[in-house]
């Protein structure tokens, strides 16, 4: 499953370009019709390799079943951003196109509210409430949801049966997390308990301060008195305290290369890790993240989208395209790329009872009102470039800041 995460790299270019969108409400000249008459929709994707493939595949269909709508797929890759953002900014950018970074992109999208309300009640309600928020900007739905990730705590179970240790169950604390990844540290075998990033994205790390009832920002965007507060010292204090008593270690990544190689017992990720873990040989097992005792259990996400152009003089029929790309069929065709993001798909494949991705599951549906930071702060990317400096500065073992003083610095 994959998804293109919020980077600060394209800020200053994005912010440039996204200043132009607006003066002109013509179309790209490469969208139009075709020599026999039909609709021609652009469709730009920032997957590679087998993914692709199956977008083509997916893609031929919709254009057989079509008697005036022919879609033409473009892939960007690593390129994603640079181009989408050059396309809006000369008013040539795809009708269609993946989406996952709406703040910034709010602009230069077609609200969907209008389109979901004439399908009714029950094809909105089909989709996962709790994905609304993330494919939404300024109150206003601007993508259907294709696919998503919650994260979740991956466990060796070899590793638990040598050291004689139950699996971790729902409804586990942090605590019970340090408890355990004790009793399965081995220093004669090298294994460690727990695994966490040195350098964590902040986009992700901020679940762990909504698992003890805290935030970066309040509704206002503010970080004074959120990022600094109490909750949140505790929460920087825990991780880096697992890493002084050397039962935990930091990584430079998320931790599935550490498992994959035999020598940690837990870690937390998204729904990437299944794969690379099955693949390496590893029996695994997943259960919900823990919550602090005054908190609860919850993830961010990671969600991808679709989105059309506000540019677009094709609107209507890049709807039905969309509509296409989310029915239950594309869903079920791209269930061993990503999860499925439709309750009838999930009930009529029985995720609910598979032992791992039903996980994913209860993790999203108890993660419903929780509103990320990037969405609320307007220069998310100058902000989240300080944090990751700040929080490396907590987590990193050869510097170790004391969290109080290092969150009480970039608040000011």
């Amino acid at each position: 499953m994959k998804f293109i995460k919020f980077k600060s790299v394209f800020f200053l270019l994005i912010a440039v370009m996204l200043l132009l969108v607006g003066c002109s409400s013509s179309a790209g000249e490469k969208s139009g019709t075709t020599k026999d008459g039909k609709v021609k929709l652009r469709f730009a994707t920032w997957d590679v390799g087998d993914d692709v493939t199956l977008q083509q595949d997916m893609i031929d269909k919709f254009n057989e079943s079509q008697d005036d709508i022919k879609v033409v797929l473009e892939s960007y890759g690593s390129e994603y951003d640079t181009k989408i953002t050059a396309g809006m900014g000369a008013n040539d950018a795809p009708d269609i196109m993946y989406m996952w970074n709406y703040p910034q992109y709010k602009d230069a999208l077609e609200p969907l509210d209008s389109y979901l309300e004439k399908e009714g009640a029950e094809y909105k309600d089909n989709f996962y409430e709790t994905l609304w928020n993330y494919n939404s900007a300024n109150g206003e739905i601007l993508g259907l949801p294709v696919g998503y990730t919650t994260h979740v705590v991956y466990y060796n179970k070899a590793l638990f049966d040598e050291a004689g240790v139950e699996y971790p169950k729902s409804g586990w604390s942090w605590e019970d997390l340090q408890d355990t990844a004790k009793k399965v540290a081995n220093k004669d075998s090298k294994v460690s308990g727990f695994a966490f990033s040195g350098k964590p994205d902040p986009y992700d790390f901020e679940m762990f301060l909504w698992s003890n009832g805290t935030s970066y920002v309040d509704k206002e965007g503010n970080l004074k008195g959120n990022l600094n507060s109490e909750k949140s010292v505790e929460v920087f204090e825990m991780f880096q305290n697992m890493a002084k008593d050397g039962y935990a270690i930091t990584t430079e990544g998320s931790g599935t290369t550490e498992m994959k190689s035999g020598k940690v017992a837990m870690f937390v990720y998204g729904a990437w890790g299944l794969t690379p873990l099955k693949e390496a040989g590893i029996d695994y097992g997943v259960v919900e993240l823990p919550a602090f005792k005054s908190g609860k259990s919850v993830s961010i996400l990671s969600s991808s989208g679709i989105s059309i152009s506000k540019n677009s003089k094709h609107k209507d029929e890049a709807f039905e395209f969309i509509k296409f790309w989310t029915n239950e069929d594309a869903n079920k065709e791209r269930i061993g790329f990503e999860l499925p993001v439709l309750k009838s798909v999930v009930e009529s494949e029985q995720l609910e009872q598979d032992e791992v991705k039903s996980v994913f599951y209860s993790m999203l549906e108890q993660s419903d009102g929780y509103t990320p930071a990037s969405f609320i702060v307007e220069d998310w990317s100058k902000v989240s470039e300080n944090l990751q400096y700040t929080f490396e500065s907590m987590l990193n073992p050869s510097t170790l800041m004391n969290p109080k003083e290092a969150l009480n610095s970039a608040v000011e």
